[in-house]
């Protein structure tokens, strides 16, 4: 009976009700994309950078690089080394001497590099407000991230690792040289060196 309402032609009614459910087995049997799970970084040349919590400067650097950290709760400390190892190694300056491009990286150069926390790196929009579950929790991430900055002053040097405020309210103001700007990662630390 609910198909003589659906359509006067009954059988072209099933028909399009049985097209409708073997497309639904196919969509619903072909693998998920999978979300990435990793630390990103966005990593900036800069000519200067500064970060002010209210209303006063609590870290600045020169010319060097300005780095954006986003946490996922997954992360590990392999992803901190690929993060910091990567950030330090990127050849994202020219060489003066020899005029090539792109052929110096941030330690060669003797220049400085600003990190600060933004765990909006991991928003989600659910309709129009961003949703930030997959980030790292606050007082696990705190610990994560003071760790992620010690390993970058460790590997170069300390008074070249600046940071900002965990948690704080921040205003990043920074002069991009270029712009240069360079996203990563740590799920590609299995393809890439």
């Amino acid at each position: 009976m609910l198909l003589h309402s659906i359509s006067p032609f009954p059988s072209a009614a099933i028909r399009r009700v049985q097209n409708h459910r073997s497309l639904g087995r196919r969509i619903g049997s072909q693998p998920q994309l999978q979300q990435v799970r990793a630390m990103k970084a966005v990593v900036q040349r800069v000519a200067s950078a500064s970060v002010e919590v209210d209303g006063l400067i609590v870290s600045e650097i020169g010319p060097g690089l300005l780095v954006l950290v986003g946490l996922h709760e997954s992360d590990t400390d392999s992803d901190a080394d690929y993060i910091c190892r990567k950030v330090l190694s990127m050849r994202l300056f020219p060489n003066e001497s020899t005029g090539k491009s792109w052929d110096q990286n941030v330690m060669q150069r003797n220049y400085e590099v600003l990190l600060v926390s933004q765990f909006t790196l991991y928003g989600i929009l659910k309709g129009n407000k961003p949703d930030f579950h997959v980030a790292m929790p606050p007082g696990k991430a705190k610990l994560f991230y003071a760790s992620l900055v010690d390993k970058f002053q460790q590997s170069y040097k300390t008074d070249a690792i600046k940071d900002g405020v965990f948690g704080a309210m921040m205003k990043v103001n920074l002069v991009n040289d270029g712009p240069v700007t360079m996203q990563l990662d740590s799920s590609q630390s299995s393809n890439f060196t």
